[in-house]
């Protein structure tokens, strides 16, 4: 492509000026130009030529950093910024940066000595602004009193607190309970698909600069970018660091709110962010790239409402991601938290200290310093014993009481089984019983009806109706003497033998004799402590005999 697109912004009112944009590369006025205006929209469309045809102009959707303003022509400044394409190629680029602190000697002099007012915000630049901002703070932060407090107390206050909110039970119902996470972990974010892209892009060329125009903005978000003021930032080396450092904490955080609510920000999100980026939170400052993965690991599992080692990695390896698409997809990120914390009332207060000035910053960046952190942040290791919450045996012990429940549960049931089992045999062998002497009193019955089936109803009914009313009585039924019923059912339950019911060889005119002679009952009671086996004695002697044949 030859030639691009730059466009003059001018407000309607010309005493009022305008902007001009600075193209990140040099053009030519050779008469090629062309140029139109959209009355409806008030939008001008110039069209320039290259100074050099093909020439790769990067950033031109950085907005802000276009919009720069016109330097001063009537007096030069005591600090004068050299513009970038001025400085030698091998000082810009520092392709190698190294992610170390500096080690210099240890000198034992505490920070509120030689400051009384501590430094936070954006490259900690800010200090003395927020004491007039403490009931709104209150309600923003963790840290109490800023201006006073030191970075190492700020770590100290942090990591006590943070071992004070981590709630066991809650993390091993989300270590158990997973379906919830499971779902939220096959989310795609819009940075995946990206990615994917990029990926392909890759293998098939090894060029890296027009893979950054895979990322476009909204027309929203370049209206945003459009608002800022464009402004350089003086950062010496540790400062930079400091910032590069900050800037990971702020999108692991964001990775994790986007993932959770699967693209859907909700009233909780601004929460979420700024509660699991100890930057925002504790206004903290870091030395090593480990230290701040080890923090929002160990935030994630203390504070939002999924709790899960998975999401941690999860979000690691999103911001990795994020960070090798370059400084639109960061930018974008960006955009999208200064955003949230502008419609949420206390949380703006954020956007003034860190997001604005990151999404300014951001457009300036050199690519390979972002690719250099990205590198860093993938040699980082991170393990579950490192975040200093004892989850391993923490989660140990719980596997072990669910093993023994579930053996407990096992056995009961087993047991529960057999118990069943031995039941339903002890029914079935009852049944049988039952059956068996079921049988046997239905052929009595039916014998007995044979015998008395031409004997008159009254001899019946009179024969019957007293034997019924002592259990212990012996019966003269039919010619033959037999025991009462219920007495017979409890010898056969303790194990004795039944005695037959009715003699054999009764004949019928017998009974019919027999009945005509009876008009009364003779009924023997048992005096007590007598036994069934001196019956037949007592019978003898009292004059009771059986009839025979």
């Amino acid at each position: 492509m030859n030639k691009t697109w730059s466009l003059f912004l001018k407000n309607g009112d010309c005493s009022c000026g305008g902007t001009i944009l600075t193209l990140p590369g040099r053009i030519v006025e050779n008469g090629s130009e062309q140029g139109s205006y959209d009355a409806d929209k008030g939008i001008f469309t110039i069209r320039l030529p290259k100074e050099t045809p093909g020439q790769h102009f990067e950033g031109l959707n950085m907005l802000t950093a276009l919009l720069a303003p016109r330097k001063s022509r009537t007096a030069k400044p005591l600090v004068e910024e050299i513009v970038a394409s001025e400085i030698p190629e091998e000082v810009v680029d520092d392709e190698e940066f190294d992610w170390e602190i500096e080690q210099t000697p240890y000198e034992e002099v505490s920070e509120s000595a030689l400051n009384p007012q501590c430094h936070y915000g954006f490259g900690n630049l800010r200090s003395g602004v927020l004491q007039r901002l403490q009931d709104e703070l209150s309600d923003v932060v963790d840290i109490k009193d800023p201006d006073f407090t030191p970075a190492a107390e700020r770590r100290q206050k942090r990591l006590a607190t943070e071992l004070a909110k981590f709630d066991p039970d809650h993390y091993l119902a989300d270590f158990f309970e997973d379906e919830a996470i499971e779902q939220i972990l096959k989310y795609n974010p819009w940075w995946t698909d990206k990615y994917s892209k990029m990926t392909a892009f890759l293998e098939k060329s090894q060029e890296q600069e027009n893979h950054a125009t895979l990322v476009s903005f909204s027309e929203e978000e370049k209206y945003q970018l459009r608002k800022f003021v464009n402004k350089s930032y003086l950062l010496d080396k540790r400062a930079c660091r400091q910032v590069c450092y900050s800037l990971i904490d702020i999108l692991l955080a964001y990775c994790y709110e986007t993932r959770v609510t699967e693209g859907e920000k909700n009233v909780e999100s601004a929460w979420n962010i700024r509660k699991l980026s100890p930057t925002l939170c504790w206004f903290e400052t870091w030395t090593n790239v480990h230290d701040i993965v080890v923090s929002f690991g160990r935030r994630v599992l203390c504070y939002p409402l999924y709790r899960h080692f998975k999401l941690v990695m999860k979000a690691y390896r999103d911001t990795i991601k994020i960070l090798q698409l370059g400084k639109s997809a960061v930018l974008k990120c960006l955009l999208d938290i200064h955003k949230i914390f502008q419609e949420n009332d206390p949380a703006y207060i954020l956007n003034d200290l860190y997001i604005s000035d990151y999404c300014v910053w951001i457009q300036k960046v050199k690519s390979k310093k972002l690719a250099a952190l990205a590198e860093a942040l993938k040699e980082v290791s991170l393990t579950k014993a490192q975040l200093g919450l004892e989850l391993e045996e923490l989660e140990a012990a719980a596997l072990l009481v669910q093993e023994e429940e579930t053996a407990l549960k096992a056995a009961h049931s087993v047991s529960g089984q057999q118990t069943l089992c031995s039941s339903s045999e002890a029914s079935d062998s009852e049944d049988s019983d039952s059956t068996v002497s079921s049988g046997n009193e239905d052929s009595g019955s039916d014998s007995e009806q044979d015998e008395l089936k031409d004997s008159p109803s009254e001899t019946v009914n009179s024969l019957q109706g007293p034997f019924l009313e002592e259990s212990s009585a012996l019966l003269i039924v039919d010619g033959g003497v037999r025991r009462n019923t219920a007495i017979q059912e409890s010898d056969a339950s303790q194990g004795k033998p039944l005695s037959s019911s009715w003699p054999l060889g009764v004949s019928g005119p017998l009974i019919e004799e027999l009945g005509e002679q009876l008009k009364t009952t003779v009924q023997v009671s048992e005096p007590k402590g007598t036994t069934a086996v001196n019956r037949s004695n007592m019978q003898e002697r009292d004059g009771c005999q059986t009839p025979n044949n």
